[in-house]
């Protein structure tokens, strides 16, 4: 824990919070007992209390203690927890103000000893006569000691003040632990259903626009091949309109396959990767030995982290060889790309590498990034195929 200086705003908070505790926990600790002869009000009423206690928190701290919730009823843990805190926090703050309240006064009478003589009028008696330069600066030395220790026992019971509220006033593990599986389970929905949405877009303009496009080629190629009497404006608008369906037609079939590929549904990941490593401007090794293909969102992933590293390959590392290996072991998917590029790979450098660690990430996966400048680079990703 680092010392705060005495003169410091740390200080000073962590001070106010521990003398102001005192008051708002012996309002709240008498109010908790006063509607103890009302449970029913006591239930309702330790919300607002613990509202307070995490408002003195958030104001002198700015420590926020997780919510939980409106006590469910005296079989509710949490309404026990709550209860125990508000009972507690008294005997915590008096202990806490009373030490704080003694460095600092000690502090204020030891460095004015030598003053004291001359701000009290006669005929104060001193128990040690402070007129005595050895006593005085006794006094004197003791109180800079606690001018030093003030700060630190503020701290201290600042810090234990809310590690007990964070005990008793927050979420338990068992709470965490359900919080978390909610959280995980819907985070898993969102993903596969953004999945799932990705599958019907490429659906729609596979069997809609797509065909459409082809059809529109067709016809102006025929049109092209047919019409040779026209003048000749007329056969370049018609040669143009051919070009530009055939460049539309090729952009879509790209921006198609980048949604999610049908061949990934139809034949996994062996088929769709080897299309993607056919399609490469230099030559990819790819070995793929999965006995039983995962979800269809974890094959979605290792898809994705292929054709993106390739794609950075083509465009920034100069390789002359790739090699893929992609290996089924028990629940984990492994996922290795290998370049002999020039390396320097970063994902600070673009948004390329950081986008497909953080879409590992969001199905739990593990994303290791080596790419010395000189290379090689080697991209390896762990997928949970549960």
């Amino acid at each position: 824990m680092k010392v705060p200086r005495p003169w410091s705003a740390r200080a000073w908070l962590d001070t106010a919070h521990v003398m102001t505790g005192l008051p708002v926990s012996v309002v709240l600790g008498t109010l908790t007992l006063v509607l103890a002869v009302a449970p029913p009000a006591l239930r309702r009423g330790l919300p607002a209390f613990t509202l307070v206690q995490r408002s003195r928190f958030k104001a002198f701290q700015g420590a926020h203690i997780p919510r939980i919730g409106r006590p469910g009823g005296w079989r509710d843990a949490s309404t026990w927890r709550q209860l125990g805190y508000h009972l507690l926090s008294p005997v915590v703050s008096a202990i806490g103000a009373a030490l704080v309240g003694f460095g600092w006064g000690g502090a204020v009478v030891g460095l004015s000893a030598f003053a004291q003589p001359r701000l009290q009028p006669p005929p104060l008696v001193f128990e040690f006569d402070l007129r005595d330069p050895v006593i005085a600066g006794i006094y004197t030395a003791v109180g800079a000691v606690l001018l030093l220790t003030a700060p630190v026992l503020a701290r201290g019971m600042a810090a234990l003040d809310l590690a007990v509220a964070h005990m008793l006033l927050g979420p338990s593990r068992s709470e965490l632990d359900r919080r978390i599986e909610t959280l995980t389970e819907s985070r898993a929905g969102v993903i596969d259903a953004a999945d799932a949405e990705r599958r019907r877009i490429e659906r729609d303009l596979h069997d809609g626009a797509q065909q459409r496009l082809v059809s529109l080629a067709m016809n102006l190629g025929l049109a092209r091949a047919t019409l040779t009497d026209l003048p000749e404006p007329a056969r370049q608008a018609i040669a143009q309109a051919h070009e530009e369906a055939k460049q539309a037609l090729k952009e879509l079939r790209d921006f198609v396959r980048g949604l999610h590929p049908a061949v990934l549904n139809d034949q996994g990941l062996d088929a769709a990767l080897s299309g993607v490593a056919a399609r490469a401007p230099f030559p990819v090794r790819l070995r793929v030995r999965i006995d039983r293909r995962p979800s269809p969102t974890i094959e979605a992933v290792a898809f994705f982290v292929v054709s993106e590293a390739l794609t950075n390959i083509a465009k920034h590392a100069a390789a002359t060889l790739a090699e893929i290996t992609v290996t089924r072991d028990g629940e984990r998917l492994r996922v290795r790309v290998h370049d002999d590029g020039h390396g320097g790979a970063t994902l600070h450098a673009g948004t390329g590498l950081r986008g497909l660690a953080q879409r590992v990430g969001a199905v739990d996966g593990a994303f290791r990034l080596t790419s010395p400048p000189g290379g090689p680079t080697t991209i390896e990703v762990e997928l949970p195929c549960e």
